[in-house]
């Protein structure tokens, strides 16, 4: 499976998807770079696909993926899972917004569909 190394070596590039799938998880909308955004859709897929499969396995899957966060699995299992039960992907958007002053990175809100 191809990635984006995101200018980060394996653990901290991991961690950082992990956390911002968390913050997508818990509050349905984050603001971002546009090429973490792709990655972090990705993650997020996955995520929901474990909620719909409902096993003891995907479920453990969730959880170390997201670090032992119970009340972000909890959602994505009783949830969101139930949410977009009749969709076969595709849960989430990207709306641009503007370039970051900065660096001119391209800016993203990431948002449930």
């Amino acid at each position: 499976m191809a990635y984006r190394k995101l200018g980060r070596d394996n653990k901290h590039r991991r961690s950082m998807l992990a956390s911002l799938t968390k913050q997508l998880i818990l509050n349905e909308s984050i603001t971002t770079t546009e090429t973490r955004a792709k990655e972090v859709r990705k993650c997020f897929d996955k995520m929901v696909t474990y909620g719909k499969k409902n096993t003891l396995v995907t479920r453990r899957l969730a959880l170390a993926f997201l670090h032992n966060d119970e009340e972000c699995v909890n959602k994505v299992f009783n949830d969101l899972a139930k949410r977009y039960e009749d969709r076969q992907g595709g849960y989430t958007k990207i709306i641009k917004t503007e370039e970051r002053r900065g660096d001119n990175a391209l800016m993203v809100i990431l948002k449930l569909v």
